[in-house]
């Protein structure tokens, strides 16, 4: 007869082994599956803490949003069809990408403690409406790409760390004093394709900024705005209804080193309009209706580039682009287009570009009309 504690002791080991006696399994999470997974692959379990099966994940772990990637605080979250921006965004992300997707709205914590990102791109969607605080979490955010959508204005209390701006192909017709206060750090702005007429930029709307890069391009300007940042380095007004540079225009912009008025309807730049830009180096007028090379040319010392093709250009004088004197020119041109114009290019003297590095750099083409 086995002793009392033997027979205790089959009992307890027969229904260890009993599989009716096993407990059911409690999913308390996604996570179970991806640590089952893990530990069935050879994963070392920790001895004295025991199975992570059924545990909460770690706490520097976070989730990827529904159907998003994430990767080295990149979540990409385009192309899916969303119509709000989505949850649980891990609080680390510098580069949240929700471009070509159906979002209409931006709401006050769409944002909330994403204090890490550093750039945000809604391009392509239907945002039309931005709540006034959505920005307010948003303290290191240097990069905002937000072309394409419907906005009608510009959005309110933008982070004061941006840098770079695109709000191109948008709906807006104005742009309200202190549209960027706060903006110290601005570089760049992207505002092409908007509706915006020369009126619609308020007094005061660019204060403060200290730009060096700005496109307003394929809008409806008939005119050089006024009042622009003067530290810009790059101004490009290109696909806009401008019809005369007037002598005061460019007067407060002398850090320019490049210009963009091509695809307008200038037939007439002023004689001086172009001696406050002594910085240019590139100058594009292509398809205007100028009638002749503008006047100062030779006097920009630096000015290596001119594009000047398709005018009504019908005459070239030996004076036009450089200067008479040795040395009075820094810069040799590198580049001057002159194609599309009615003037021969056999009726030009050689020495009209005496001041060109290689004739290669020349390019006349024939005219056709």
């Amino acid at each position: 007869m086995l002793p009392h504690c033997s027979i205790l002791l089959l009992l307890c080991v027969t229904r260890l082994l009993s599989p009716s006696s096993a407990l059911p399994f409690e999913q308390k999470g996604f996570w179970d599956f991806a640590m089952d997974s893990m530990d069935s692959g050879g994963m070392m379990r920790d001895e004295e803490e025991g199975s992570a099966i059924g545990e909460d994940p770690p706490p520097h772990v976070h989730m990827c949003p529904f159907g998003c990637h994430c990767q080295l605080r990149v979540v990409q979250c385009s192309d899916l069809g969303l119509s709000e921006v989505p949850k649980n965004i891990p609080p680390d992300t510098k580069f949240l990408d929700l471009q070509n997707n159906r979002i209409t709205e931006l709401k006050e914590n769409d944002f909330k403690g994403l204090s890490n990102l550093y750039g945000l791109s809604l391009v392509n969607n239907k945002i039309s409406k931005v709540h006034p605080r959505t920005f307010i979490p948003l303290k290191h955010m240097q990069k905002l790409y937000f072309s394409r959508n419907l906005l009608t204005t510009i959005p309110r209390n933008l982070p004061s760390s941006l840098v770079e701006m695109r709000i191109h192909e948008n709906r807006i017709k104005k742009v309200p004093e202190g549209a960027f206060s706060g903006l110290g750090n601005m570089n760049c702005i992207e505002l092409g394709g908007n509706p915006i007429h020369n009126s619609g930029f308020e007094p005061g709307a660019f204060k403060g900024l200290k730009l060096n890069y700005l496109r307003i391009s394929d809008a409806k300007l008939t005119g050089v705005p006024k009042d622009l940042p003067d530290s810009l380095h790059e101004l490009h007004l290109d696909s806009n209804q401008i019809q005369a540079v007037e002598l005061e225009d460019l007067s407060r912009y002398k850090h320019l080193y490049r210009l963009g008025l091509g695809y307008n309807h200038i037939r007439n730049i002023e004689n001086g309009s172009l001696a406050y830009l002594s910085r240019l180096r590139e100058l594009h007028l292509d398809n205007n209706r100028l009638i002749q090379v503008p006047k100062g040319l030779p006097d920009m010392k630096y000015l290596q580039v001119v594009y000047l093709h398709s005018n009504n250009i019908n005459q070239v004088g030996v004076d036009d682009f450089c200067p008479r004197g040795f040395g009075m020119k820094r810069t040799f041109y590198n580049g001057i287009s002159l194609f599309g114009n009615p003037v021969n290019y056999w009726e030009v003297q050689p020495a009209t570009f005496r001041c060109v590095n290689d004739r290669l750099a020349i390019q006349f083409g024939n005219y056709k009309k």
